[in-house]
């Protein structure tokens, strides 16, 4: 069967302003970077604290790959498991106040870990629609029940917990939601977990190092559960690679001994484990920069929100609503020409179409300013 089949399908997908493509990046990551030979100006990265460059964090990784080499050389229950990956795990499960943290290369397989492994035929997930990709294809792998209720509609999950009579149940949320930006009603939605006897499952990826004096969103609430399993992942605000689940030592053991995302994949060089821990040293004692963060987020909110359609986001992903594709694509491609690189988000990724800025410590008040002048320009 020849894949020509798909040319006519790319080719529809271009036509719709839907068609991905990828540029490459020739400078470390960072606020300012260079494509095609030119230097913009970064609204595209989750690099919330400006980390992925910091000196100390590249000098940790330079260290580890000295005293551990660069591969860890077999998955982590054969001879992959090396003392950098405990000290992390450790270290995370400290910090976000669980009994214990288990590793995992990346957020996506984290959710499929923890997903696959707690529930299966007859047990039900109850998920918010805008989710993440990740965790929806992970409700469709375990062949649990998929419940899906509107965005934070929390009276609709609450009639579809009530309807329900499986024996394990799951709600399923973005803490932070990564194409929106607003913030989960965790309080609510565990109040539910515990009136309807459910597990709480919650993706940080997007507050994890930002939230909660860096503990992430339930250090921002101040919630802590049982029932509550927490991932958070370590390629955006801590600026390293990976993810992690936290949560129960009973629940961690389970996921180390079923998840098969865990348990049949290579382990994580212990070189990135020795960079976490130097970038959570930061995370912890640099509070600095989560206050510049939130200076930029207030700039950009109080300078465009009369001229501009903003989603109602207090986190550093800011998102400006478009009326269609076309528009989205044609001041995207505006601002790279004016050395500002932002996002052009379209469906089937979110419903409407919209710019995605995501906001840095690492950017300076200019580079906030010039976005916010380059953007009502334009619109």
């Amino acid at each position: 069967m020849p894949f020509s089949q798909f040319a006519a399908r790319l080719a529809g997908r271009q036509q719709a302003g839907l068609l991905r493509s990828r540029r490459q990046i020739d400078s470390p990551q960072g606020a300012h970077i260079l494509v095609a030979g030119r230097q913009l100006i970064n609204f595209c990265s989750n690099d919330y604290l400006g980390l992925a460059n910091h000196p100390a964090v590249v000098q940790a990784a330079q260290q580890g790959a000295a005293d551990w080499g660069v591969g860890s050389g077999a998955a982590h229950l054969l001879a992959g498991h090396f003392a950098p990956h405990q000290a992390l795990e450790d270290r995370l499960a400290q910090l976000v106040g669980m009994p214990a943290a288990l590793g995992f290369s990346t957020g996506y397989m984290a959710n499929l870990a923890v997903i696959t492994a707690l529930v299966g035929r007859g047990d039900a997930v109850f998920a918010d629609k805008l989710n993440h990709a990740s965790l929806n294809d992970a409700v469709s792998l375990s062949r649990a029940d998929f419940k899906r209720y509107p965005h934070q509609d929390m009276a609709a999950l609450e009639r579809l917990l009530a309807a329900s009579s499986a024996p394990r149940k799951l709600i399923v949320a973005d803490a932070v939601f990564s194409m929106d930006g607003d913030i989960a009603p965790v309080a609510a939605l565990l109040a539910l977990a515990e009136k309807y006897d459910a597990w709480l499952f919650l993706d940080d990826a997007h507050g994890f190092g930002v939230l909660g004096d860096g503990r992430g969103t339930l250090a921002e609430f101040g919630i802590a559960s049982p029932r509550i399993i927490y991932m958070a992942t370590l390629g955006k605000a801590a600026g390293v690679s990976g993810a992690f689940v936290a949560g129960e030592q009973v629940m961690c053991d389970w996921l180390l001994n079923t998840a098969h995302s865990y348990v049949y994949t290579t382990a994580m060089p212990p070189l990135l484990s020795c960079a976490m821990l130097a970038s959570l040293d930061l995370i912890t004692a640099e509070s600095w920069r989560r206050q510049r963060l939130a200076r930029h987020i207030a700039a950009f909110r109080a300078g465009l929100q009369e001229c501009c359609e903003l989603l109602d986001s207090n986190t550093a992903i800011q998102l400006v609503l478009l009326p269609d594709n076309e528009t989205t694509i044609r001041i995207a491609k505006a601002l790279f020409e004016r050395g500002i690189w932002a996002g052009a988000i379209r469906p089937p990724t979110v419903p409407t179409p919209r710019l995605r800025i995501t906001l840095s410590a690492a950017h300076s008040d200019e580079d906030v300013a010039a976005l916010i002048g380059e953007l009502k320009a334009l619109l």
